[in-house]
Protein backbone atom coordinates (compact mmCIF):
# COMPACT_ATOMS: atom_id res chain seq x y z
CA UNK A 1 0.00 0.00 0.00
CA UNK A 2 1.13 3.50 0.41
CA UNK A 3 2.39 6.32 3.25
CA UNK A 4 3.70 9.25 4.14
CA UNK A 5 0.63 11.52 3.94
CA UNK A 6 1.48 14.07 1.58
CA UNK A 7 -1.42 16.01 -0.90
CA UNK A 8 0.36 14.86 -3.93
CA UNK A 9 -0.27 10.87 -2.79
CA UNK A 10 1.91 9.11 -0.49
CA UNK A 11 5.26 7.42 -1.43
CA UNK A 12 5.12 3.73 -1.47
CA UNK A 13 6.94 2.21 1.42
CA UNK A 14 5.10 2.47 4.41
CA UNK A 15 1.66 2.46 3.02
CA UNK A 16 0.51 -0.49 4.56
CA UNK A 17 1.34 0.60 8.41
CA UNK A 18 -0.02 4.54 7.59
CA UNK A 19 -3.42 3.04 6.12
CA UNK A 20 -4.06 0.85 8.79
CA UNK A 21 -2.69 3.08 11.91
CA UNK A 22 -5.18 5.90 10.32
CA UNK A 23 -8.27 3.75 10.41
CA UNK A 24 -7.95 2.59 13.65
CA UNK A 25 -8.73 6.12 14.08
CA UNK A 26 -11.62 6.42 11.85
CA UNK A 27 -12.85 3.01 13.70
CA UNK A 28 -13.55 4.76 16.96
CA UNK A 29 -14.96 7.61 14.93
CA UNK A 30 -17.70 5.43 13.36
CA UNK A 31 -18.14 3.45 16.24
CA UNK A 32 -19.28 6.74 17.88
CA UNK A 33 -21.21 7.69 14.39
CA UNK A 34 -24.83 6.32 14.49
CA UNK A 35 -24.50 4.76 11.40
CA UNK A 36 -27.69 2.73 11.53
CA UNK A 37 -29.55 6.00 11.50
CA UNK A 38 -30.08 6.57 7.78
CA UNK A 39 -26.49 5.86 6.85
CA UNK A 40 -25.38 5.65 3.29
CA UNK A 41 -28.53 7.13 1.76
CA UNK A 42 -27.10 9.06 -0.84
CA UNK A 43 -29.02 12.86 -0.04
CA UNK A 44 -28.78 13.68 -3.92
CA UNK A 45 -30.11 10.46 -5.92
CA UNK A 46 -29.11 10.72 -9.51
CA UNK A 47 -26.09 11.96 -10.86
CA UNK A 48 -22.59 10.02 -11.60
CA UNK A 49 -21.72 7.05 -8.67
CA UNK A 50 -19.21 8.30 -6.60
CA UNK A 51 -15.62 6.28 -6.41
CA UNK A 52 -13.37 7.26 -3.11
CA UNK A 53 -10.25 5.99 -3.48
CA UNK A 54 -6.46 6.93 -2.48
CA UNK A 55 -4.90 5.84 -5.84
CA UNK A 56 -6.26 7.98 -8.66
CA UNK A 57 -6.51 10.24 -10.48
CA UNK A 58 -3.31 12.09 -9.26
CA UNK A 59 0.00 12.65 -10.07
CA UNK A 60 2.49 12.10 -8.00
CA UNK A 61 6.74 12.17 -8.68
CA UNK A 62 6.88 8.84 -7.42
CA UNK A 63 6.68 6.70 -10.39
CA UNK A 64 4.71 3.38 -8.46
CA UNK A 65 2.01 5.96 -7.49
CA UNK A 66 1.44 7.28 -10.69
CA UNK A 67 1.39 3.38 -12.34
CA UNK A 68 -1.21 2.52 -9.76
CA UNK A 69 -3.78 5.83 -9.85
CA UNK A 70 -3.41 5.01 -13.71
CA UNK A 71 -4.69 1.88 -13.00
CA UNK A 72 -8.16 3.31 -11.67
CA UNK A 73 -8.53 6.02 -13.92
CA UNK A 74 -7.76 3.21 -16.95
CA UNK A 75 -10.52 0.87 -15.58
CA UNK A 76 -13.00 3.82 -14.59
CA UNK A 77 -12.56 5.24 -18.42
CA UNK A 78 -13.39 1.45 -19.71
CA UNK A 79 -16.70 1.22 -17.27
CA UNK A 80 -17.78 4.50 -18.77
CA UNK A 81 -17.05 3.97 -22.66
CA UNK A 82 -19.34 0.95 -21.74
CA UNK A 83 -22.37 1.45 -19.46
CA UNK A 84 -25.19 3.68 -19.20
CA UNK A 85 -24.41 4.50 -15.57
CA UNK A 86 -21.13 6.78 -15.03
CA UNK A 87 -18.34 7.02 -12.32
CA UNK A 88 -16.62 9.76 -11.21
CA UNK A 89 -13.04 8.71 -9.42
CA UNK A 90 -12.90 10.91 -5.91
CA UNK A 91 -9.12 10.72 -5.01
CA UNK A 92 -8.73 11.99 -1.25
CA UNK A 93 -5.13 11.72 -0.08
CA UNK A 94 -5.09 8.64 2.50
CA UNK A 95 -4.82 10.37 5.35
CA UNK A 96 -8.31 12.18 4.85
CA UNK A 97 -9.62 9.16 3.54
CA UNK A 98 -8.99 7.23 6.69
CA UNK A 99 -8.43 10.27 9.44
CA UNK A 100 -11.15 9.13 11.18
CA UNK A 101 -13.76 11.77 9.94
CA UNK A 102 -14.14 12.01 6.14
CA UNK A 103 -15.25 8.18 5.30
CA UNK A 104 -17.80 7.75 8.53
CA UNK A 105 -18.93 10.84 8.51
CA UNK A 106 -20.12 10.96 4.88
CA UNK A 107 -21.94 7.98 5.81
CA UNK A 108 -23.48 9.00 8.43
CA UNK A 109 -25.14 12.49 7.03
CA UNK A 110 -26.33 10.17 4.02
CA UNK A 111 -23.66 11.73 1.50
CA UNK A 112 -21.28 8.47 1.66
CA UNK A 113 -19.82 7.18 -1.84
CA UNK A 114 -21.29 4.67 -4.22
CA UNK A 115 -18.17 2.82 -4.48
CA UNK A 116 -15.20 2.65 -1.91
CA UNK A 117 -12.26 0.59 -0.76
CA UNK A 118 -12.35 -1.34 2.61
CA UNK A 119 -10.15 -2.99 4.44
CA UNK A 120 -10.75 -6.20 6.60
CA UNK A 121 -10.83 -4.27 9.93
CA UNK A 122 -13.53 -2.44 8.72
CA UNK A 123 -15.87 -4.67 7.29
CA UNK A 124 -18.36 -5.37 10.33
CA UNK A 125 -18.42 -1.56 10.87
CA UNK A 126 -19.86 -0.57 8.05
CA UNK A 127 -21.75 -4.30 7.06
CA UNK A 128 -23.77 -4.03 10.99
CA UNK A 129 -23.99 -0.34 9.87
CA UNK A 130 -26.26 -1.34 6.67
CA UNK A 131 -23.40 0.53 4.50
CA UNK A 132 -22.81 -2.70 2.24
CA UNK A 133 -24.74 -4.22 -0.63
CA UNK A 134 -24.66 -7.41 -0.98
CA UNK A 135 -22.72 -8.40 -4.57
CA UNK A 136 -23.59 -12.07 -4.64
CA UNK A 137 -26.39 -11.44 -7.34
CA UNK A 138 -23.98 -10.35 -10.10
CA UNK A 139 -21.24 -12.93 -9.45
CA UNK A 140 -20.93 -16.31 -11.06
CA UNK A 141 -20.23 -19.08 -8.82
CA UNK A 142 -17.23 -19.92 -11.14
CA UNK A 143 -15.73 -16.61 -9.29
CA UNK A 144 -17.00 -16.71 -6.34
CA UNK A 145 -14.37 -20.42 -6.21
CA UNK A 146 -11.73 -18.71 -8.03
CA UNK A 147 -11.48 -16.13 -4.76
CA UNK A 148 -11.96 -19.19 -2.56
CA UNK A 149 -10.93 -18.74 1.19
CA UNK A 150 -9.93 -14.92 0.19
CA UNK A 151 -14.00 -14.03 0.52
CA UNK A 152 -13.86 -15.63 3.80
CA UNK A 153 -13.23 -12.59 5.83
CA UNK A 154 -16.21 -10.46 3.44
CA UNK A 155 -18.72 -12.64 3.46
CA UNK A 156 -21.84 -12.75 5.73
CA UNK A 157 -23.90 -15.82 5.36
CA UNK A 158 -22.72 -17.09 2.38
CA UNK A 159 -23.30 -13.45 0.69
CA UNK A 160 -20.26 -11.61 -0.44
CA UNK A 161 -20.06 -8.00 0.85
CA UNK A 162 -16.37 -6.76 -0.56
CA UNK A 163 -14.03 -7.86 -3.58
CA UNK A 164 -10.49 -8.14 -2.86
CA UNK A 165 -8.09 -6.51 -5.08
CA UNK A 166 -4.92 -7.84 -3.46
CA UNK A 167 -3.50 -10.53 -0.83
CA UNK A 168 -0.94 -9.07 1.16
CA UNK A 169 1.10 -11.53 3.46
CA UNK A 170 3.92 -10.60 5.91
CA UNK A 171 7.31 -12.21 5.94
CA UNK A 172 10.75 -11.18 7.37
CA UNK A 173 12.80 -8.55 5.08
CA UNK A 174 16.71 -8.77 6.34
CA UNK A 175 19.90 -7.09 4.66
CA UNK A 176 22.18 -9.09 3.06
CA UNK A 177 24.93 -7.27 3.51
CA UNK A 178 24.74 -6.85 6.96
CA UNK A 179 23.62 -10.76 6.69
CA UNK A 180 27.16 -11.57 5.30
CA UNK A 181 29.53 -8.95 6.88
CA UNK A 182 28.58 -11.05 10.06
CA UNK A 183 29.48 -14.31 8.88
CA UNK A 184 25.91 -15.57 8.27
CA UNK A 185 24.74 -17.67 5.09
CA UNK A 186 21.55 -18.90 3.94
CA UNK A 187 21.91 -21.82 6.54
CA UNK A 188 21.39 -19.42 9.28
CA UNK A 189 17.72 -18.31 8.06
CA UNK A 190 16.53 -19.03 11.48
CA UNK A 191 13.15 -21.05 11.69
CA UNK A 192 12.97 -20.94 15.47
CA UNK A 193 11.69 -17.76 17.55
CA UNK A 194 14.94 -18.11 19.63
CA UNK A 195 17.00 -18.22 16.92
CA UNK A 196 15.74 -15.07 15.55
CA UNK A 197 15.99 -13.11 18.82
CA UNK A 198 20.03 -14.96 18.58
CA UNK A 199 20.48 -13.13 15.14
CA UNK A 200 18.83 -9.82 16.14
CA UNK A 201 21.28 -9.86 19.39
CA UNK A 202 24.16 -10.69 17.03
CA UNK A 203 23.43 -8.06 14.15
CA UNK A 204 22.43 -5.24 16.44
CA UNK A 205 24.85 -1.84 17.20
CA UNK A 206 23.97 1.00 18.73
CA UNK A 207 23.02 2.56 14.84
CA UNK A 208 21.35 -0.47 13.87
CA UNK A 209 18.20 -2.66 14.72
CA UNK A 210 18.98 -6.03 14.80
CA UNK A 211 14.84 -7.08 14.51
CA UNK A 212 11.85 -4.60 13.88
CA UNK A 213 8.12 -5.24 15.26
CA UNK A 214 5.91 -2.37 14.59
CA UNK A 215 5.84 -0.41 17.74
CA UNK A 216 2.87 2.09 17.12
CA UNK A 217 -0.51 0.90 18.40
CA UNK A 218 -3.24 1.13 15.46
CA UNK A 219 -5.11 -1.76 13.36
CA UNK A 220 -1.43 -2.55 11.71
CA UNK A 221 0.46 -3.45 14.55
CA UNK A 222 -2.52 -5.56 15.60
CA UNK A 223 -1.94 -7.06 11.89
CA UNK A 224 1.77 -8.06 12.28
CA UNK A 225 1.31 -9.56 16.02
CA UNK A 226 -1.61 -11.84 14.86
CA UNK A 227 0.42 -14.63 13.28
CA UNK A 228 2.85 -15.07 16.59
CA UNK A 229 -0.29 -15.92 18.86
CA UNK A 230 -1.47 -17.87 15.56
CA UNK A 231 1.60 -19.99 15.78
CA UNK A 232 1.60 -21.55 19.06
CA UNK A 233 -2.20 -21.90 18.17
CA UNK A 234 -3.80 -19.23 19.92
CA UNK A 235 -6.92 -17.12 18.76
CA UNK A 236 -9.04 -14.39 20.11
CA UNK A 237 -11.62 -16.43 19.51
CA UNK A 238 -12.23 -20.17 18.96
CA UNK A 239 -14.98 -21.25 15.89
CA UNK A 240 -17.92 -21.05 18.35
CA UNK A 241 -17.21 -17.47 18.90
CA UNK A 242 -15.81 -18.25 22.44
CA UNK A 243 -13.15 -15.89 23.87
CA UNK A 244 -10.09 -18.02 24.10
CA UNK A 245 -7.57 -14.95 24.55
CA UNK A 246 -6.23 -15.77 27.79
CA UNK A 247 -3.86 -18.40 26.62
CA UNK A 248 -0.40 -19.85 26.77
CA UNK A 249 0.01 -18.86 23.00
CA UNK A 250 -1.07 -15.10 23.84
CA UNK A 251 1.12 -15.26 26.77
CA UNK A 252 4.06 -16.06 24.73
CA UNK A 253 3.63 -13.74 21.55
CA UNK A 254 3.67 -10.54 23.83
CA UNK A 255 6.48 -12.33 25.73
CA UNK A 256 8.38 -12.55 22.47
CA UNK A 257 7.65 -8.87 21.57
CA UNK A 258 8.43 -7.61 24.90
CA UNK A 259 11.58 -9.73 25.27
CA UNK A 260 13.64 -8.22 21.72
CA UNK A 261 12.63 -5.21 23.47
CA UNK A 262 13.62 -5.63 27.05
CA UNK A 263 16.48 -6.60 25.64
CA UNK A 264 18.01 -4.21 23.21
CA UNK A 265 17.25 -6.38 20.08
CA UNK A 266 14.29 -4.63 18.70
CA UNK A 267 13.36 -0.95 19.07
CA UNK A 268 10.93 1.36 20.83
CA UNK A 269 10.39 2.96 17.95
CA UNK A 270 10.32 2.11 14.45
CA UNK A 271 14.12 3.35 12.65
CA UNK A 272 13.74 6.00 9.99
CA UNK A 273 10.43 7.22 11.04
CA UNK A 274 8.69 4.22 9.38
CA UNK A 275 10.81 4.61 5.62
CA UNK A 276 11.30 0.94 5.41
CA UNK A 277 13.37 1.47 2.63
CA UNK A 278 15.53 3.77 3.59
CA UNK A 279 16.07 2.34 6.91
CA UNK A 280 17.54 -0.85 5.10
CA UNK A 281 19.76 1.73 2.64
CA UNK A 282 20.80 3.53 5.69
CA UNK A 283 21.97 0.91 7.46
CA UNK A 284 19.99 1.54 10.35
CA UNK A 285 18.21 -2.55 10.05
CA UNK A 286 18.89 -5.46 9.54
CA UNK A 287 15.39 -7.90 10.13
CA UNK A 288 12.23 -5.81 9.94
CA UNK A 289 8.87 -7.74 9.80
CA UNK A 290 7.10 -6.18 6.80
CA UNK A 291 5.04 -6.65 3.68
CA UNK A 292 5.21 -7.98 -0.04
CA UNK A 293 3.87 -4.62 -0.81
CA UNK A 294 7.62 -3.46 0.03
CA UNK A 295 8.90 -5.32 -2.91
CA UNK A 296 7.66 -2.60 -5.28
CA UNK A 297 9.03 -0.18 -3.07
CA UNK A 298 12.38 -2.01 -3.22
CA UNK A 299 12.23 -2.10 -6.95
CA UNK A 300 10.93 1.85 -7.47
CA UNK A 301 13.48 3.35 -4.83
CA UNK A 302 16.32 1.12 -4.28
CA UNK A 303 16.79 -1.14 -7.41
CA UNK A 304 20.26 -2.17 -6.49
CA UNK A 305 19.66 -3.06 -2.98
CA UNK A 306 20.70 -6.25 -1.85
CA UNK A 307 17.94 -7.49 0.44
CA UNK A 308 16.01 -11.27 0.97
CA UNK A 309 12.73 -12.42 2.67
CA UNK A 310 12.12 -15.33 5.26
CA UNK A 311 8.82 -16.66 6.57
CA UNK A 312 8.23 -15.66 9.99
CA UNK A 313 9.84 -18.23 12.28
CA UNK A 314 7.63 -20.35 14.74
CA UNK A 315 7.62 -20.67 18.51
CA UNK A 316 8.82 -24.54 19.83
CA UNK A 317 6.19 -26.95 18.69
CA UNK A 318 4.38 -24.24 16.42
CA UNK A 319 3.09 -24.49 13.42
CA UNK A 320 4.22 -21.49 10.70
CA UNK A 321 1.15 -19.11 9.98
CA UNK A 322 0.98 -15.27 8.68
CA UNK A 323 -1.46 -13.00 8.28
CA UNK A 324 -2.66 -11.97 4.70
CA UNK A 325 -3.87 -8.73 4.41
CA UNK A 326 -5.24 -6.02 1.64
CA UNK A 327 -7.91 -4.10 0.12
CA UNK A 328 -11.43 -4.43 -1.33
CA UNK A 329 -14.22 -2.73 -3.70
CA UNK A 330 -17.46 -2.21 -1.73
CA UNK A 331 -20.80 -1.15 -3.02
CA UNK A 332 -23.07 1.38 -1.14
CA UNK A 333 -26.35 -0.22 -0.67
CA UNK A 334 -27.86 2.91 -0.02
CA UNK A 335 -26.23 5.20 -2.22
CA UNK A 336 -27.26 6.63 -5.46
CA UNK A 337 -27.70 3.44 -7.59
CA UNK A 338 -26.80 0.19 -5.54
CA UNK A 339 -27.47 -1.55 -8.63
CA UNK A 340 -24.87 -0.49 -10.81
CA UNK A 341 -22.06 -0.14 -8.22
CA UNK A 342 -22.36 -3.40 -7.63
CA UNK A 343 -22.23 -4.14 -11.12
CA UNK A 344 -19.31 -2.27 -11.56
CA UNK A 345 -17.18 -4.20 -8.35
CA UNK A 346 -18.09 -7.18 -10.27
CA UNK A 347 -17.15 -6.12 -13.52
CA UNK A 348 -13.70 -4.88 -12.41
CA UNK A 349 -12.62 -7.54 -9.89
CA UNK A 350 -14.97 -10.26 -9.58
CA UNK A 351 -16.24 -11.76 -13.51
CA UNK A 352 -15.24 -14.56 -15.08
CA UNK A 353 -14.20 -12.26 -18.48
CA UNK A 354 -10.86 -12.04 -19.39
CA UNK A 355 -10.64 -8.52 -18.57
CA UNK A 356 -11.58 -8.59 -15.33
CA UNK A 357 -8.89 -10.98 -14.45
CA UNK A 358 -6.67 -9.81 -16.21
CA UNK A 359 -7.30 -5.93 -14.68
CA UNK A 360 -6.46 -7.72 -11.45
CA UNK A 361 -3.18 -9.52 -12.86
CA UNK A 362 -2.21 -5.71 -14.29
CA UNK A 363 -2.73 -4.14 -10.75
CA UNK A 364 -0.76 -7.36 -8.56
CA UNK A 365 1.84 -7.98 -10.66
CA UNK A 366 2.37 -4.30 -12.70
CA UNK A 367 0.99 -1.77 -11.00
CA UNK A 368 2.21 -3.43 -6.92
CA UNK A 369 3.87 -6.55 -5.44
CA UNK A 370 0.79 -8.78 -4.41
CA UNK A 371 -0.71 -11.79 -4.55
CA UNK A 372 -3.69 -12.33 -6.80
CA UNK A 373 -6.48 -13.00 -4.51
CA UNK A 374 -8.23 -15.24 -7.38
CA UNK A 375 -6.76 -18.63 -8.53
CA UNK A 376 -6.79 -17.38 -12.09
CA UNK A 377 -5.54 -14.04 -11.89
CA UNK A 378 -2.31 -15.46 -9.85
CA UNK A 379 -1.91 -18.56 -12.60
CA UNK A 380 -1.73 -15.69 -15.41
CA UNK A 381 0.18 -14.01 -13.10
CA UNK A 382 2.44 -16.62 -12.71
CA UNK A 383 2.54 -16.85 -16.57
CA UNK A 384 3.48 -13.23 -17.19
CA UNK A 385 6.62 -13.55 -14.93
CA UNK A 386 5.20 -11.73 -12.33
CA UNK A 387 6.41 -14.33 -9.84
CA UNK A 388 9.34 -15.04 -11.46
CA UNK A 389 11.73 -12.83 -9.15
CA UNK A 390 13.32 -14.98 -5.95
CA UNK A 391 11.57 -12.73 -3.67
CA UNK A 392 8.30 -12.64 -5.32
CA UNK A 393 8.48 -16.43 -5.83
CA UNK A 394 9.71 -17.37 -2.44
CA UNK A 395 6.38 -15.15 -1.49
CA UNK A 396 4.10 -16.77 -3.91
CA UNK A 397 5.51 -20.51 -2.85
CA UNK A 398 5.95 -20.27 0.42
CA UNK A 399 5.08 -17.54 2.75
CA UNK A 400 1.46 -16.79 1.26
CA UNK A 401 0.27 -20.44 1.26
CA UNK A 402 0.48 -20.46 5.04
CA UNK A 403 -1.51 -17.13 4.97
CA UNK A 404 -4.50 -16.29 7.22
CA UNK A 405 -7.03 -13.34 6.38
CA UNK A 406 -6.92 -10.73 8.54
CA UNK A 407 -9.57 -10.66 11.04
CA UNK A 408 -12.63 -8.44 11.05
CA UNK A 409 -12.62 -7.27 14.35
CA UNK A 410 -14.87 -4.16 15.20
CA UNK A 411 -12.44 -1.47 17.64
CA UNK A 412 -13.88 -2.34 21.19
CA UNK A 413 -11.89 -5.75 20.44
CA UNK A 414 -9.17 -4.62 18.35
CA UNK A 415 -8.62 -2.20 21.16
CA UNK A 416 -8.32 -4.43 23.69
CA UNK A 417 -5.87 -5.91 22.14
CA UNK A 418 -3.87 -3.35 21.28
CA UNK A 419 -3.96 -1.80 24.87
CA UNK A 420 -2.33 -5.19 25.50
CA UNK A 421 0.33 -5.44 23.02
CA UNK A 422 1.58 -1.99 23.34
CA UNK A 423 1.04 -2.43 27.63
CA UNK A 424 3.31 -5.58 27.64
CA UNK A 425 5.87 -4.66 24.67
CA UNK A 426 6.65 -1.22 25.70
CA UNK A 427 5.50 -0.37 29.27
CA UNK A 428 6.91 -3.94 30.45
CA UNK A 429 3.44 -5.01 32.03
CA UNK A 430 3.20 -8.69 33.02
CA UNK A 431 2.34 -10.79 29.72
CA UNK A 432 -0.61 -12.89 31.91
CA UNK A 433 -2.53 -10.20 33.53
CA UNK A 434 -2.54 -8.27 30.02
CA UNK A 435 -3.56 -11.74 28.74
CA UNK A 436 -6.75 -11.99 31.41
CA UNK A 437 -7.44 -7.81 31.42
CA UNK A 438 -8.13 -7.98 27.46
CA UNK A 439 -9.65 -11.47 27.67
CA UNK A 440 -12.23 -10.20 29.88
CA UNK A 441 -12.74 -6.98 28.18
CA UNK A 442 -13.43 -8.82 25.17
CA UNK A 443 -15.62 -11.27 26.47
CA UNK A 444 -17.98 -8.35 28.14
CA UNK A 445 -18.13 -6.53 25.05
CA UNK A 446 -18.81 -9.92 22.98
CA UNK A 447 -22.08 -10.82 25.33
CA UNK A 448 -24.21 -7.64 24.27
CA UNK A 449 -22.64 -7.32 20.99
CA UNK A 450 -25.32 -7.63 17.49
CA UNK A 451 -24.18 -7.94 14.56
CA UNK A 452 -22.34 -10.30 11.84
CA UNK A 453 -20.38 -12.86 12.76
CA UNK A 454 -17.21 -11.53 14.67
CA UNK A 455 -15.16 -14.64 13.29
Amino acid sequence: MLQHGNEAGPPATTSRRRLLTAAAGAGAALAATPLLTGCGTAQAKGGNLQFWNFYGPQRSPDPAINAQSKWFVDMVAKWNATHKAQIDLVYLPQPTYLNGFKLPSAFATGEGPDIFLLSPGDFLRYYNGGVLADLTPHMDKAAIDDYGSALDSRKVDGKVYALPMEIEPLAMFYAQDVWEKAGLSEADIPTTWDQMLDIGDKLRTKSRAGLVFETQPGYYQNFTWYPWMWQGGGDVMDHQGKVVFDSKATRQAFGLWQDAVRHGIAPRTVPAADDVIGGFKGGNVAMWQQGVWNVSSFKAFAPEYRYGVFKLPVPAGGTYVTTLGGWSFCANAQGRNPEAAAEFCVWALGSMKDDSINRMVDWCVGAKSDVAPRASALERGAAKGGYDSEIMKKFKDEIFPGGRAEPRYPPVVYKAISDAIQRTMLAGRGVAGEAERAAQSIAAYTKSYKGASLI
